[in-house]
């Protein structure tokens, strides 16, 4: 699965982080997202919960 997140519509509320921190943290001041360490739907739930919306799913 891919993931796209879109710095300029993030309002940094940290609800991904906090929820799938082993998907999506900030290493040496950079967002990282690493699918892979979780399951489709652990994934894709965290993404239906962005406030913003800058989290989207890529197929």
């Amino acid at each position: 699965m891919k993931i796209q997140w879109d710095k300029q519509t993030c309002s940094h509320s940290g609800n991904c982080v906090k929820s799938l921190p082993e998907v999506f943290k900030v290493v040496d001041g950079q967002f990282v997202i690493e699918p892979d360490k979780a399951t489709d739907a652990e994934v894709v739930n965290v993404i239906n919960q962005c406030p913003s919306g800058a989290l989207k799913r890529v197929d």
